[in-house]
C-alpha cells in the first residue's frame, strides 16, 4: 500500500467530520422543497463553497490534470480573456438572475411555464439520459484512482472468494455518497459539500505551496524545453500541433461558457437553492476567486508531473509508473493515471493522506450532487408532469429517494461494462451536448426573447441533441474520427441556435409575459428576498451596482474588476508583444513563475475569507430553515397552465 498509519488516520477523520455535517443537515430537512432546493435558504458563501466542491469531484480533478499534462501552460494563457467573459456573466446575472426569479425547482419545470408541459416532459426525459451517460464513467474513474493511488490490491479474499476491487470501490463510493443524499436531500448535501469545499480547496492550496518552494524549477525549465517543436508547453504561441486540447477546444469552451450557463444540471439543486436572486447572483460573481486555488492546481501539479516523466533525474521514478501503467488495459485508462501515480513517489506521507482525503471529499461531493440531479430530474419533469395531480409529500419524498437509488445502480452498473476510450473531458463534452448543445437556445431565447416559441424550442432541443448522438456513434464505430467530442458540442450549439431564431421568426408573433413568469409588477411575491428586488438596469448599466447592493457587495464587483481586467491587459500586451518579437522560453517560464506565485498568495486569502462567509452562512441558514414555515404545494407541480405559450 502507498498510504502510511497517518495517512489513513487522515483520510478517516475526514470521512467522520463529512459524516457529522450529513447529521446536522437531515436534522433540518422537513419538506419537499428542502429536499429538493434546501428551502431556498443558502447564502451566497455556503452556496459558492458547496457548488464548487459539488462541480470539482475526484473524476473532475483526475481530467484537469489528464488534460494539463498535454497542455502544459500553454492553454492557461488564452484562458486569460474567459476572465473577461466570466465577469460579464456573473456581474450581469445573466441567466441566473430571471431563473431565480421564476422560483423554478427544476430548469424543466421552467420549460414548462415558458413554453408548454410536453416540452418539460421531453426535455426532462433528455436531460435525465444525457446526465446519467455522462455520469455513468464517474464511479469507475474514481475507483480507478483510489486502486491505484493507494496501491490497493486488485483482488481481496471475501468468503473463500477472489473478488475484484473494482466493483467493491465502486460500491463503497456509491454507498457512501446515497447516505449522504438520501438523509436529507439538498439541506444534507449543501452542509456536506460545504465542508468538503473547505478540505478540497485547502489541500488545493497546500500542494501548490509545497511544490512551488520544494521543486526545482530548473528541472522544470529543461523537462518543458524538450517538447516537440510548435507543441510547446510553455509558449502558447507555437502550440499548432497540440492535439485536442489546443487553443480550438479553448474557444469552444468559452462560447459554451456564455451559451451553456446553467445549461448543465449534474448540480442543478445549486440553482435553485439561494435564498434570493440577488443571492444567486453574489453566489456566482464569487466564483471566479473560488476558483483560484482550484485552477492553480490544475495548471501547476501536471507540470510537475510532466517533469517527473521526462526529466532524467527523475529516470527511476518515471520507471516505476511506467511499469505499473503497462499492467494496466487500455490507453484512455492509462492517461487517466498517469498524474495521480507520479504524486505516490513524489508527496511526502501526510500530504499522500491529505490528497487521498480531499480526493474522497471531492468523489463524495460530486456523486451525491449528481445522483441527487437526476434523480430528481426524472421525477420532477418526467413523472410528476404526467400525472393529474400533484404527490402526497411523504409519497413525493420516497419517489425522489427510490430515483436517486435507481441512479446509482445504473452508474455502477455502466460504469462496470462501459469501454472508455477517449479523455474524460471530451467524453463529457460530447455527452453533455446531447442535452446542452440544444438547451442553451432555449434558455436564453426563453429568458430573455419575447418572440421565441415553443415550435422553436422543439426544433433547437431536437437539432441539438440529434448532432451529438450522432457524434457518440460516429466515436464508437470510428474511434479516430478527425471531428473529437468538443467540436461536436460546437456544432450542436450552433445549429440549435440558428433553427431557434429562424423557427420562432417564421411563427406567428405573439408576445410573451415575462412579469408572469418572473414574478415581477402585480405578480411580485411580497417577503421573497431580505434585500431590495430590484429589476436589474438594462443595455451597458447591466454591468454596474443597483440599489439591492450592500457596500461589501459593490467591493466585491471591484474586485472581480480589477483582477479580471488586470489580466485581460496582460494578455492583450503580452500577445502584441509575442507577435512582434520573439520571446524565449526562459522568459515565458519566470512569467509562469510570477503567475503561480501571486495566484497561490491571493488563493489563501480567498479561503479564508470564504470559510468566514460560509460559516456565517449556515449559522443564517439553520435558523431560516428551523423558523420558516412550510408550502405543501411548493413541490414543482404546475398545476395551472397559465403562462401564455407561444407555439
Amino acid at each position: 500500500m502507498n498510504l502510511s498509519v497517518l495517512d489513513w488516520t487522515i483520510v478517516f477523520v475526514s470521512l467522520g467530520l463529512m459524516i457529522l455535517s450529513v447529521e446536522a443537515g437531515r436534522k433540518a430537512m422537513k419538506s419537499v422543497a428542502d429536499f429538493l432546493a434546501a428551502g431556498r435558504s443558502a447564502g451566497r458563501y455556503v452556496l459558492c463553497v458547496a457548488s464548487g466542491a459539488a462541480g470539482i469531484g475526484a473524476i473532475t480533478v483526475v481530467g484537469n490534470l489528464e488534460m494539463n499534462l498535454v497542455a502544459g501552460f500553454s492553454m492557461t494563457w488564452w484562458g486569460m480573456t474567459t476572465a473577461l467573459v466570466v465577469l460579464i456573466i456573473t456581474v450581469s446575472g445573466w441567466v441566473v438572475y430571471r431563473f431565480r426569479e421564476t422560483r423554478s425547482l427544476t430548469l424543466a419545470q421552467y420549460f414548462e411555464e415558458r413554453y408548454s408541459r410536453e416540452f418539460r416532459i421531453f426535455t426532462g426525459m433528455i436531460a435525465f439520459l444525457s446526465g446519467i451517460v455522462n455520469f455513468g464513467i464517474f464511479p469507475a474513474v474514481e475507483a480507478r484512482f483510489f486502486i491505484y493511488f493507494c496501491g490497493l490490491p486488485e483482488t481481496i479474499s471475501l468468503f473463500g472468494l477472489s473478488i475484484s476491487t473494482f466493483p467493491l470501490m465502486m460500491i463503497l463510493l456509491i454507498a457512501i455518497s446515497l447516505y449522504f443524499v438520501l438523509s436529507g436531500g439538498q439541506v444534507s448535501v449543501i452542509y456536506a459539500d460545504f465542508f468538503q469545499g473547505v478540505l478540497v480547496y485547502g489541500v488545493f492550496a497546500i500542494l501548490v505551496i509545497y511544490f512551488f518552494i520544494s521543486f526545482d524549477w530548473g528541472h522544470v525549465q529543461q523537462a518543458l524545453a524538450a517538447a516537440p517543436q510548435d507543441a510547446s508547453l510553455i509558449n502558447p504561441f507555437h502550440t499548432s500541433q497540440v492535439k485536442d486540447f489546443n487553443f480550438w477546444y479553448f474557444l469552444v469552451g468559452i462560447i459554451g461558457v456564455v451559451y451553456g450557463t446553467m445549461s448543465w444540471q449534474g448540480t442543478q439543486a445549486y440553482n435553485s437553492s439561494a435564498k434570493s436572486a440577488h443571492e444567486a447572483k453574489m453566489a456566482s460573481v464569487l466564483t471566479s476567486l473560488r476558483n483560484l486555488p482550484m485552477n492553480v492546481m490544475f495548471l501547476f501539479v501536471p507540470i510537475i508531473a510532466y517533469t517527473v516523466l521526462n526529466h532524467p533525474d527523475f529516470s527511476e521514478t518515471a520507471k516505476a509508473v511506467g511499469v505499473t501503467l503497462s499492467g494496466i488495459d487500455g490507453s484512455a485508462v492509462q492517461s487517466q493515471l498517469k498524474v495521480p501515480l507520479v504524486l505516490t513517489h513524489i508527496l511526502p506521507r501526510g500530504l499522500i493522506g491529505a490528497f487521498a482525503a480531499m480526493m474522497l471529499a471531492a468523489s463524495i461531493s460530486t456523486l451525491d450532487a449528481y445522483m441527487h440531479s437526476w434523480g430528481s430530474i426524472i421525477v420532477q419533469d418526467v413523472i410528476q408532469p404526467l400525472r393529474k395531480k400533484a404527490f402526497e409529500p411523504r409519497q413525493h419524498l420516497r419517489m425522489l429517494r427510490l430515483a436517486i437509488i435507481f441512479v446509482g445502480v445504473f452508474a455502477f452498473f455502466f460504469s462496470l461494462l462501459f469501454k472508455q476510450s477517449e479523455y474524460i473531458f471530451l467524453f463529457f463534452a460530447i455527452t453533455g451536448a446531447i442535452f446542452a448543445g440544444g438547451s442553451g437556445a432555449v434558455i436564453i431565447g426563453g429568458l430573455y426573447w419575447k418572440r421565441g416559441t415553443t415550435t422553436a424550442a422543439w426544433s433547437a432541443m431536437i437539432t441539438g441533441s440529434g448532432i451529438a448522438v450522432a457524434g457518440i456513434i460516429i466515436h464508437q464505430i470510428i474511434p479516430n474520427f478527425f471531428i473529437n467530442g468538443q467540436w461536436f458540442w460546437g456544432i450542436a450549439m450552433l445549429g440549435a441556435s440558428i433553427v431557434y431564431i429562424v423557427v420562432s421568426l417564421l411563427g406567428k408573433r405573439r408576445d410573451f409575459d415575462f412579469d408572469k413568469l418572473l414574478h415581477r409588477g402585480k405578480y411580485a411575491i411580497a417577503g421573497e428576498s431580505d434585500v431590495v428586488t430590484a429589476v436589474p438596469s438594462r443595455g451597458w448599466k447591466i454591468l454596474g451596482m443597483g440599489k439591492e447592493f450592500t457596500r461589501g457587495d459593490k467591493i466585491i464587483y471591484i474586485l472581480n474588476y480589477v483582477w479580471a481586467g488586470g489580466w485581460l491587459l496582460v494578455f492583450i500586451f503580452g500577445t502584441i508583444y509575442n507577435l512582434t518579437y520573439e520571446v524565449s522560453d526562459e522568459s515565458w517560464l519566470l512569467f509562469w513563475r510570477i503567475y503561480l506565485a501571486i495566484n497561490v498568495v491571493l488563493s489563501a486569502v480567498v479561503i479564508v475569507w470564504f470559510v468566514i462567509g460560509g460559516f456565517r452562512d449556515l449559522r443564517r441558514m439553520n435558523r431560516r430553515l428551523a423558523s420558516s414555515s412550510r408550502d405543501t404545494h411548493d413541490d414543482g407541480f404546475v398545476s395551472d397552465r397559465g403562462q401564455e405559450s407561444n407555439k
